[in-house]
């Protein structure tokens, strides 16, 4: 207490959540303001890097949540008949912001990021979110914010009306001021601005609103039932009783709090924070530093990895070979950078200082003092051994040099720089500016400085870092493996593409993989099949991956060519009797039976098991640390619904012990001569 003014820290590292004694600290601290003669106004902050970044999401899990409830907290704020600020910085999320709405006002720094994230975890804001939101911000802003989950950053929170004031002194002398103010206007006989107070937007057409709202999110079963359920409470918002408003937010929150899909999605929340942790790498190990990045190959992937580094405000260097292949490169990332620009999405000034840290050239001599050095050439192991090998010279001592390769054994590649100590595998997702994903390869020889300064690197540049080991397409391109080999099989036993992708897009899956590798393209697709084949990593099974590689033969590369396993009418695939010949064809010369009747069942548990057992496998050769870790490649790089979980939670929720009976049955009908069906030893064991 200071000069009437009462300051409320909170210091609950590493994000300051509203855990248990936080909650019972605060509800504590709001009645000695009340009873304390002294005290005409309170300011609320918080210790550390953040405000309040959300609640305690351990808790959620627990059959009950555990009073005192953040609904007791927020209430005795506003019964406290003295003005509340609070200073936000940081990251003021979930919680964090409902804690901050319960205040009277509010102050935040530039660069504040304000949102109610809940539907990324399966549930609604539980603690009057979607009552107060509203009230503050209007309805379809509370929408648009609650149903992505997106936050907002203080700029836009201030024209909002989400905060009264943007700091423009030190946040502490801001707080200080704001509440001096909200003395005098108290004194003056203002009210205090209650949030749950106001009036609530609630004309005649506001049904009609919120229907098209409802029209336009996701079907609940295919991961959409949190934000239809902060639909159902913004409704009972619009009402205009707030007691009855949040009581139906507690009642949805409650239905959702231990649902399946909550329950998976909070999974894969931890998965990600875990994903970063490696075992037997100390904390405090010396990072090497990254000032400047180089990238070999300015092709769609190497302008994209550029992308993220001068995003991040690291100045890269992009060598090709061909003036011509150069520019190409270069153009393509200015024209990316110029349609966010057209979109709003960043400034004019925004787009010159980023391409301002972007250089071209033809001479490897310009990546000599770079700090990490990224080949991004086409996936072929030759052609990579001679760029790993010229890097390995050029590279200055301590520099880190990194592979993209998707596919390739690192621990050669790594051999053929002369250095292998100072290579790590860097598997960027396409396109690689945008996906979340980025698999770490550690080699037989990366040192754990190079590990250690590629996975901080990666939360730098707004990566998803998870750790493999070397092998076959590592660990998400390896279970892709087995996924697409069974597509291609049913496809030549009589399912059509269209089929076989509604059975997993119905499941939840982004995209099925015939319309994934028409996307992606086929010929790149079978290259990647053709080289594998060739090395010998894949097999002697001729009729392994047939489809593929006979749609390459005939020019048929997905939507760039207008016809792949689809043929295209711009980018609506449609169903293509030419595709039904060729797998026909196919069949007959690999001996393949064909069926007039596959079950979705079927289509379901041959896509599905195999990419479950290749992941159980993956784990026990300790390619992955954790089964946590493939969940999560799979929910930030291939588009497997994270509601679900990622592959291995769903694995454990189907049973273990079904999934072998399935693959024996299969191994049984199909026969088991490559191994197909050979159930990973857990899975054997259930």
């Amino acid at each position: 207490l200071d000069d009437g003014i009462l300051t409320i820290e909170i210091d609950h590292p590493p994000v300051n959540a509203l855990a248990l004694p936080v909650r019972a600290g605060l509800l504590a601290a709001m009645q000695a303001a009340r009873t304390d003669a002294r005290v005409q106004a309170v300011i609320l902050q918080a210790a550390g890097r953040t405000f309040v970044a959300g609640g305690d999401i351990g808790e959620f899990a627990e059959p009950a949540m555990i009073d005192p409830h953040n609904n007791h907290v927020f209430a005795a704020m506003e019964a406290l008949d003295k003005p509340i600020v609070a200073a936000l910085h940081g990251s003021v999320l979930g919680g964090g912001l409902e804690l901050a709405m319960a205040a009277h006002y509010r102050v935040a720094l530039p660069g504040t990021k304000l949102g109610l994230p809940e539907v990324k975890l399966g549930i609604v804001p539980g603690a009057g979110g979607t009552q107060r939101l509203p009230r503050l911000v209007g309805v379809e802003t509370a929408l648009k914010m609650m149903t992505s989950g997106q936050a907002v950053d203080a700029g836009q929170a201030l024209t909002l009306g989400l905060i009264d004031e943007l700091a423009s002194a030190p946040l502490r002398d801001a707080a200080l001021a704001l509440a001096r103010k909200a003395i005098e206007a108290q004194r003056a006989g203002q009210p205090l601005p209650i949030a749950s107070r106001r009036a609530i937007d609630n004309d005649a057409a506001q049904g009609d609103r919120l229907e098209a709202w409802r029209r336009r999110l996701p079907a609940p079963e295919r991961g959409g039932q949190a934000a239809h359920g902060v639909l159902q409470c913004v409704q009972a918002a619009c009402s205009g009783n707030f007691e009855r408003g949040l009581a139906i937010e507690t009642e949805v929150f409650e239905a959702l709090r231990l649902s399946p899909a909550s329950l998976a999605l909070c999974h894969v929340f931890f998965a990600e924070r875990e994903a970063a942790r490696i075992p037997g790498l100390a904390r405090d190990i010396a990072l090497r530093p990254v000032a400047k990045v180089g990238i070999v190959g300015a092709g769609t992937m190497g302008g994209g990895i550029a992308m993220n580094f001068v995003d991040a405000g690291i100045p890269v260097v992009m060598v090709e070979v061909s003036d011509a292949a150069l520019q190409r490169g270069l153009g393509i990332v200015r024209a990316n950078y110029e349609a966010s620009a057209a979109k709003g999405r960043i400034s004019a000034e925004q787009l010159a200082s980023r391409m301002a840290l972007l250089h071209g050239s033809l001479d490897y001599a310009a990546l000599a003092d770079c700090d990490l050095v990224i080949e991004a050439v086409f996936e072929n192991l030759a052609l990579k051994q001679q760029v790993c090998a010229r890097l390995g010279a050029v590279a200055r001592p301590g520099a880190i040099i990194a592979t993209n390769t998707s596919t390739l054994d690192v621990d050669v590649l790594a051999a053929a720089t002369g250095r292998a100590a100072d290579v790590v595998g860097m598997h960027f997702f396409s396109p690689a500016n945008v996906m979340r994903l980025l698999e770490v390869v550690r080699g037989a020889a990366t040192a754990p400085p190079v590990l250690a300064t590629v996975m901080k690197l990666a939360a730098t540049i707004g990566k998803v870092p998870v750790v493999s080991g070397v092998c076959y397409g590592f660990i998400g391109n390896r279970m892709a493996e087995v996924y697409l080999r069974e597509a291609e099989y049913l496809l030549m036993e009589g399912a059509s593409p269209a089929r076989i992708d509604r059975v997993v897009e119905d499941w939840g899956m982004a995209m099925g993989p015939c319309r994934m590798i028409d996307m992606a393209g086929v010929d790149v697709a079978a290259k990647t099949v053709i080289e594998a084949t060739l090395e010998g990593k894949l097999g002697a099974d001729p009729s392994y991956r047939a489809v593929v590689r006979r749609l390459h033969e005939l020019g048929r590369h997905g939507q760039k060519t207008g016809a792949g396993y689809y043929r295209y009418e711009g980018r609506k695939a449609v169903d293509d009797p030419e595709t039904a010949r060729i797998v026909a064809e196919l069949a007959a010369r690999h001996g393949i039976a064909r069926r007039s009747e596959i079950s979705d069942a079927e289509i379901f548990e041959r896509l599905l098991y195999p990419l479950f057992n290749e992941g159980l496998k993956i784990v026990e050769e300790r390619i992955a640390y954790r089964a946590g870790d493939i969940d999560v490649v799979w929910t930030a790089g291939y588009g497997f619904p994270a509601h679900r979980g990622g592959p291995m939670w769903a694995a454990g929720q189907i049973g273990l012990r079904r999934i072998a009976e399935r693959l024996a049955h299969y191994g049984r009908e199909r026969g088991n001569a490559y191994g197909y069906w050979t159930p990973a030893a857990a899975a054997a064991a259930a």
